[in-house]
């Protein structure tokens, strides 16, 4: 434990990370390895959920090294990458570069009136028996690692208070809302036949303790008025957005491109290692040979599949035509309701911007009263007009709302 607190104790380290013998621990060499990792937290930086970063790379198709025996970290297969990969890599403070020893702890607990072991209790991180930040070369800084985790909190189903990170669905405002009378957050519920009408409602209080709900109120006014505002507050800022956008879809085709052809390489390097074992093989030893000759053709196989996904990446794909960064920065409101444009990148937006909204009802003027607070401190009131029972406003998300009024703080958030 003396050579742990100094950070000297040689532990068991995650992925990408080896003990060298004279300079300590240190980046894995392989740098194959080191573009996955960086990539990984790259797109939760993107996408702000695990389970959507998953998603997105297995739909790219990156591959990530797992131990050939299951255990030791010696020998790697590159298979797909899964969703605990993500989140192995996410929730694990080396990558950071502190140096944690003690995160989990034995628990004896009496069975039958016998003693009964078990490992492996993770502990709160200020429980932890060692943690020496800036021990090693990080991939990412420690603040980055802190809102990861408070986002990944923050995203955890079942529990209360924090926002969610974008889902999708047809409400805009999902998991911002919160009543402005009990201070629970307000849920959603589709409405109409078919159902795809979205009605914000506190039903909290109803299903907890069997009172009256709070309020609720229809979303389509609501959610027009949102992006109205939305839209009002970053076009001083249109140019400026859309060079920031046109750099990162830059760097991350570059980012794609330079995976594809890192796996390209290390699937001709296996092939041509199979070759090389099949030719030293002795034909006359069939057994042998023919395992070595099938190895060598699924070798062969990768190094096709590599190929075929780095030309498909470097050829654009003429249905998805390079987005005109420009012509979106003219027409903010074009660009909104531009049919490519999915509700997640929408909230995506939103909740860049906003951190939340209090909901309320005025009931003598029939509005609904939304207190905006914005990122940067700020505070804006809309009011909205309430349609009357059983009638559809004729907006959509992307719409103007009829006449909302706005009051309070002006200016740049």
């Amino acid at each position: 434990r003396a050579k742990a607190r100094r950070g000297e104790l040689r532990i068991s380290v995650p992925m990408g990370y080896v003990w060298h013998r004279d300079v300590g621990l240190g980046l894995d060499p392989d740098i194959r390895l080191q573009q996955v990792i960086r990539l990984v937290f790259e797109r939760f930086r993107q996408l702000g959920s695990a389970r959507q970063t998953h998603l997105s790379l297995a739909a790219e198709g990156v591959f990530f090294p797992r131990p050939s025996d299951g255990k030791r970290l010696t020998c790697f297969d590159w298979t797909q990458i899964r969703y605990r990969n993500v989140i192995s890599l996410l929730k694990n403070p080396f990558y950071a570069g502190a140096y944690v020893y003690g995160k989990s702890e034995k628990r004896i607990e009496l069975v039958e009136g016998r003693a009964r072991k078990s490992y492996g209790h993770g502990k709160p991180p200020e429980a932890w028996e060692v943690m020496i930040r800036d021990h090693h070369a990080a991939y990412i800084d420690w603040a980055d690692y802190e809102r990861n985790q408070a986002l990944l909190a923050a995203n955890a189903y079942g529990r209360a208070g924090g926002q969610k990170s974008s889902r999708g669905g047809r409400a805009l405002l999902a998991g911002m809302l919160t009543c402005g009378r009990c201070g629970r957050g307000l849920a959603i519920v589709y409405t109409g036949a078919p159902p795809g009408r979205p009605t914000y409602r506190c039903d909290r209080p109803n299903l907890m303790l069997g009172l009256p709900r709070c309020l609720g109120f229809g979303g389509s006014r609501v959610d027009a008025a949102i992006a109205s505002e939305i839209l009002r507050v970053v076009e001083p800022m249109a140019i400026e957005a859309a060079l920031e956008a046109e750099r990162m879809h830059r760097e991350g085709e570059a980012e794609r491109r330079r995976v594809a052809e890192l796996d390209l390489q290390q699937a001709e390097y296996d092939a041509s290692l199979a070759e090389r074992r099949y030719a030293a093989c002795d034909p006359e030893n069939r057994l042998i040979a023919a395992q070595l000759e099938k190895h060598w053709e699924a070798a062969l196989r990768r190094v096709e599949a590599c190929r075929a996904r780095l030309a498909a990446v470097n050829a654009p794909d003429p249905a998805m035509p390079m987005p005109d960064f420009a012509g979106l920065a003219a027409d903010l409101s074009a660009a909104w309701s531009a049919p490519g444009v999915t509700t997640r990148s929408r909230q995506h937006l939103l909740r860049a911007l906003i951190s939340d909204i209090i909901a309320d009802i005025d009931d003598a003027t029939r509005e609904v009263v939304l207190t905006i607070h914005w990122r940067g401190g700020q505070h804006s009131q809309l009011r909205v007009r309430k349609p009357k029972t059983g009638r559809v406003p004729a907006v959509g998300v992307g719409g103007r709302a009829r006449s909302p009024r706005r009051s309070a703080a002006r200016g740049r958030w």
